[in-house]
């Protein structure tokens, strides 16, 4: 019993750690969206390598192999081992990459965003190789097209064994978009074992509709018959049944398997951002509010055709004029700051342990996030563009870099997360979002200000780069590549110098409780009326005090 009770308490602990830093992401169809891209989208909600390179593909002879290290998107943190688990045959052909923490795009323009769901954890199988970020790398380096990675991901797992937790994955194209949901084999699969190294189904979205990952599985029932838009891994029912997770008799479910809710959940973590989500998006569905333990569709149309800037806006978010509004109210302070930093459970009290703050969609721990334009009609260097931020997303800047673009400038490749980094463009955008804490309700509308300028610069620039650069693809496809190449970095570098110059603005001009605007005026900013009569301004001065 004893075995028992420390055994709940270590997965509880796993599930509050690995939930506490987790991500929102979304997939939309090309019928969806004003001018006929895919989107797909990721904001990575945790301590996870914000740092971006690009890795050159290449062709191999036959019985290379290539290295498979322990969980690429944590590299960046102090203490934690890098270890190498292994090697596996090296593909004869290998496209270039875009490697981050979860690695988000190649050159052929496919690009995959990522959720976690945790699942199962007597599904965990630590004598697997995978990481979901090794598959990332894998799928990217290996397919040219969003079903092809699919399917190079889903071999690769059930071949070598995955070891992580549950995971989604939105992996798009020009053309489609796939759900792709993995579980691990179970503590008792070898490699040698001839079972499955990995559980796993993936759904193509319709073309007209949206996706909202936020850290639960969504694959309901699963339309085995449908071969051209539903693939799964081997033996996947099978070993459902024999683990008692699905009687065989009711449609056999994915998400009810693998990442099982309790009826009685009255958590929202997952279930608040989908309907915050689908209110903005598709507002005459009318949602309703539930909890974790209740799904909401899969696939939602949007009430318009999305844009960029529509998920750009959303990234944004504190549930703004809800009930749930992170701006307002005592946890906000008197200056409306939406930021919630992180209790530890374990600190809690015994009334208040298993509760949390409320969950949005922007929050103070993202360390990079993208929204991604993927294009058919367009030249190969041009068909994904991917608007990168680092940071927080109600503080970033969303800058462009193209799937055609062979470097990045250093600033972007480098930072650690351990000691300031002036260097560093990820520092940059973390410490303004840190400094306008002191004072949000002023620092949070300059950011906002400039932010607006920087972006509306890029997309006023796109259509004539873009349409330059075709003209440049027709006669020469690496030389659209190098002119790709000096556009991104140097969008990335004027973007990092910017903000840093930003930075000292708002030291300079927010300290002490004062505006000081150079050579001009300093102004005493004080606290909002009702917020002095909250705390019980000047009582200690009345008679009798």
């Amino acid at each position: 019993m004893v075995f028992c009770a420390l055994a709940v308490v270590a997965g509880l602990a796993l599930l509050f750690a690995r939930r506490a830093e987790a991500c929102t992401s979304f997939g939309v169809g090309r019928a969806a969206t004003a001018d006929g891209s895919v989107l797909v989208s990721h904001s990575v909600d945790g301590w996870y390598d914000h740092r971006v390179k690009f890795v050159p593909g290449g062709r191999f002879e036959a019985g290379q192999t290539t290295e498979i290290w322990g969980d690429p998107c944590i590299q960046t943190r102090p203490g934690v081992p890098y270890e190498k688990f292994g090697e596996i045959p090296q593909a004869k052909r290998t496209w270039g990459y875009f490697h981050v923490g979860y690695p988000f795009m190649n050159e052929k323009g496919v690009v995959i965003g990522e959720h976690t769901w945790v699942g199962r954890e007597n599904a965990v199988c630590k004598a697997g190789m995978m990481h979901i970020a090794n598959l990332q790398a894998l799928g990217l380096q290996r397919a040219s097209t969003a079903r092809e990675a699919v399917k190079v991901m889903g071999e690769l797992a059930e071949r070598w064994g995955y070891r992580d937790i549950g995971e989604g994955l939105i992996v798009g194209d020009g053309q489609e978009v796939w759900i792709f949901e993995i579980a691990g084999p179970g503590a008792d699969w070898t490699p040698e074992s001839g079972r499955s190294g990995a559980h796993w189904v993936a759904v193509r979205m319709p073309d007209d509709a949206y996706f909202v990952g936020a850290n639960r599985a969504r694959i309901g029932a699963v339309d085995f018959s449908d071969s051209s838009n539903v693939m799964t891994s081997s033996g996947l029912t099978d070993y459902a049944k024999e683990k008692g997770w699905w009687d065989g008799r009711e449609p056999f479910s994915f998400a009810k398997t693998f990442d099982p809710r309790p009826a009685d959940s009255p958590k929202a973590y997952s279930a608040r951002r989908e309907w915050r989500a689908m209110s903005i998006l598709s507002p005459s569905g009318n949602w309703p509010v539930q909890n974790d333990a209740v799904a909401y569709p899969i696939f939602v149309k949007p009430d318009a055709k999305l844009t960029v800037q529509d998920l750009m806006k959303l990234y944004g978010d504190h549930m703004e004029g809800t009930p749930y509004d992170l701006t307002k109210g005592p946890a906000a302070g008197p200056f409306g700051n939406p930021s919630r930093w992180t209790v530890e459970q374990k600190a809690l009290p015994d009334d208040l342990k298993g509760l949390d703050w409320e969950r949005p969609i922007s929050i103070f721990r993202c360390s990079y996030s993208f929204v991604a334009q993927c294009r058919a009609w367009l030249p190969e260097p041009l068909k994904a563009l991917l608007w990168l931020g680092l940071g927080a997303t109600d503080t970033t800047v969303y800058a462009p870099i193209y799937c055609g673009a062979t470097s990045l400038p250093e600033e972007w490749s480098r930072g650690a997360r351990d000691r300031f980094d002036p260097n560093s463009a990820w520092w940059a955008f973390e410490f303004a979002r840190n400094w306008a804490c002191l004072r949000w309700d002023a620092m949070f509308k300059e950011i906002t200000e400039a932010r607006q300028k920087l972006e509306q610069s890029y997309f006023d620039a796109q259509p004539g780069l873009e349409r330059l650069a075709a003209e440049i693809a027709e006669t020469s496809v690496e030389s659209a590549r190098t002119f790709l190449t000096g556009y991104s970095s140097t969008c990335l570098s004027d973007l990092s110098r910017r903000w840093w110059a930003l930075c000292w603005q708002l030291v300079g001009q927010y300290h002490s409780g004062m505006k000081v605007t150079e050579g001009v005026s300093q102004e005493n900013l004080g606290y909002p009326i009702d917020y002095l009569r909250e705390v019980g301004f000047g009582s200690t001065w009345r008679p009798g005090k």
